[in-house]
């Protein structure tokens, strides 16, 4: 079969203690090999690469911390001593073993475009970035703090992802696409968490001390979303992509515009069921948007003389009623008495 079709993959066997990380961890190890060994048969050019950053390697942490070391190394900061940092780390604490098997599965799991573990673990960066923050957090934690600093500099310069070493991040995290992830000093991501790019969990300020968000397990961060201050993100909610949020998110409901308002109102937000950091589920609020907001008035579209469909028609819910109008079908572009920016694509709603 050729490299790459294969999407659904058999879980670790049932005789295995579902309570024990290494089964988990064995299992995954062995399919990234036998991965491996297909690609190499499948694509020649690549089975030396292959042999050297997996097939030569006997466990995932040898593996991951060669890899890193060699993505990560410049001419004054040696790969050998990055693999030696790398290996350390991960044979001495479990969780982040633990934590990058999660990372992995939330990958091959929620992005349709993640062909196999092997795939993930070669070239995703955001999951590559993930890793070595891990351990550059540990060496924060340890005091080690100019070596935790280096590592962050160059996973930044590699990666194109800045996440401050001090920032704590839980498991099953999937850094999508993960290009200008800027995450803060006092930021905590919790576990099953999905990050689009161009998201920053960012302070409010030059002043020091807790200032940055705090996003609980479960949520979803759409693309180029920001998020400044120490404002709680809910377990399970959703900020839709393009928003600027400056407050705290109750569980369960979604953020949407600049400023980021709740889908629903204030009072009385839409909630969802789903866990949209694992089901990836970025629109669903907009049919709620329907319901939630309504039309009290829409009025006749008329057409301009170069084709243009326009349609006046007021929005309401409980906070504001205003007059919207749209210039063309195709356009997101809104123009309001009142202003509010709703994420949402005309089409949509007319």
């Amino acid at each position: 079969m050729p490299a790459g079709e294969i999407r659904h993959v058999s879980s670790p066997s049932s005789t295995a203690d579902p309570s024990s990380p290494y089964d988990d961890e064995a299992w995954l190890w062995a399919q990234i090999k036998a991965e491996a060994r297909r690609d190499a048969e499948s694509e020649p050019a690549l089975a030396s690469y292959l042999y050297s950053t997996i097939l030569s390697h006997s466990s995932l942490e040898r593996s991951l911390s060669f890899h890193l070391g060699n993505k990560l190394c410049s001419s004054t900061l040696l790969s050998t001593l990055l693999y030696d940092l790398f290996l350390n780390a991960f044979t001495s604490d479990p969780s982040l073993r633990a934590a990058a098997v999660a990372d992995l599965r939330a990958a091959r799991e929620r992005d349709p475009a993640c062909v196999s573990f092997s795939h993930c673990l070669l070239n995703y960066k955001g999951f590559l970035a993930c890793q070595a923050h891990r351990v550059a957090h540990r060496m924060w934690q340890q005091s080690r703090r100019p070596l935790a600093l280096a590592l962050h500099s160059r996973i930044a310069d590699v990666f194109a992802v800045d996440i401050h070493p001090a920032a704590k991040i839980g498991k099953g995290i999937l850094f999508d696409h993960a290009t200008g992830v800027v995450v803060g000093e006092t930021a905590v991501i919790g576990n099953n968490v999905s990050i689009l790019h161009h998201v920053t969990l960012g302070g409010t300020g030059k002043v020091g001390g807790d200032r940055h968000p705090k996003i609980g397990d479960g949520v979803l961060i759409g693309a180029g979303a920001t998020i400044l201050g120490n404002v709680k993100i809910g377990e399970g909610a959703k900020i839709g992509a393009g928003s600027v949020v400056l407050i705290d998110v109750p569980p369960r409901t979604t953020a949407v515009g600049n400023p980021a308002r709740l889908v629903g109102g204030k009072e009385k937000p839409s909630r969802h069921e789903d866990v949209p950091g694992e089901s990836m589920d970025h629109t669903s609020f907009i049919s709620e948007c329907n319901i939630a907001f309504g039309f009290s008035e829409l009025r006749t579209p008329k057409h301009d003389n170069q084709g243009n469909l326009h349609v006046m028609f007021i929005l309401c819910n409980g906070d504001f009623s205003s007059l919207f109008h749209c210039s063309s079908v195709s356009s997101s572009m809104w123009e309001a008495k009142d202003t509010f920016d709703l994420v949402m694509n005309v089409n949509l709603l007319i």
